[in-house]
Parts: structure tokens; sequence; C-alpha cells
């Protein structure tokens, strides 16, 4: 694996600051899915999912905390040095979806799965601005669980799946 160093420029898209990575660092990663990654921001060590943006890029969200700790704000040139890895970050389960495990008896069927078909559950249940649509997937995706299905299929994991901060599966954001 690769190490990739870059500069880019800090962004804001509503009130979540973000990093896109440059389309060209983006086409040397693994995936055009979710990769993970390790490396720094600055010289700060991150370990972070990166969310495909719908456009060929990457990105991620820039917690405030390591926003506060860098001292860094919105328009700052920041330098990173990335490398992809293997060694997933276990994903937060969201409270709708962890209501629905309980509710069907299902954690230790979730729990058997891998995290990358954890991520791949979540983000396929997190791509809709629609509430309703939404209830529809977790309860999908119970079924298929207890049927031993182990991810979901058909979706497209180019897309972002971040509803807000994406339309239609596209970052939303002035390029």
């Amino acid at each position: 694996m690769t190490l990739l160093e870059f500069e880019t420029k800090l962004l804001q898209i509503k009130d979540w600051t973000i990093i896109r990575l440059p389309i060209n660092i983006s086409k040397e990663l693994p995936s055009r899915g979710m990769v993970m990654i390790e490396g720094t921001i600055n010289t700060t060590k991150i370990k972070i999912p990166l969310e495909p943006d719908g456009m060929g890029s990457h990105w991620f969200r820039v917690d405030n905390s390591l926003c506060e700790e860098l001292a860094l704000k919105v328009g700052d040139i920041i330098s990173l040095s990335i490398i992809s890895t293997n060694t997933l970050i276990e994903p937060e389960v969201p409270d709708d979806l962890n209501k629905f495990l309980s509710l069907f008896n299902l954690e230790s069927q979730w729990n058997t799965i891998t995290t990358k078909a954890r991520w791949e559950w979540i983000r396929w249940i997190r791509a809709t601005h629609n509430p309703q649509t939404r209830e529809k997937r977790i309860q999908t995706a119970c079924s298929m669980l207890d049927s031993g299905k182990k991810r979901p299929c058909c979706f497209d994991q180019s897309r972002c799946t971040e509803p807000y901060v994406s339309k239609n599966g596209i970052l939303i954001i002035n390029l």
C-alpha cells in the first residue's frame, strides 16, 4: 500500500467540517467505495473511514474536537499523509437499527457478520432522506439477517450515504 501525501482545503457543508480528497489521490485508493485509512492531518494521527463522494473521490468529517486541537478553521490548507488499511473500525450502530435488532433478537446474528458487512448494512440503511424508507430498510435488513443473509445486495457503494451532506448519493459541495 502506497503512502499518499497531499494538501487540501478544509471545507464546510452545513455545520459539518469536512476534508475532500483530490480526485487524483482517491484514484490511488483500492476502492471507489468506503475505504479505511490511517495517517496524519498536519502531524496528528488519524484512523478513519473515507466515505465516497459519489463523484469518484472520497471525503471525511473532521470532528470539532480535532478542529479545536489543531486550531483548524474552514478554508485552511492542511497537509495529509494517508495509507489505506485492511483494519476496519467498528461502525457505530444507529439507535433505530439497534432497537430492531433487539426487538427481533438478532444481536447475536449481527455480531457474527464481519465488520465490513456491518458497515455495508449501516451505509445502505442510512442512504435515504426519507424516514419511512429508512424504517423499511431496517425491517428488510432484519428479515434478511434472520434468514441468514450476510450483506445487503444491490446498492451502489460508490455513492455518498450520509444524507445530511448529500443529495441523490452525491456530496453537496460547490466545486
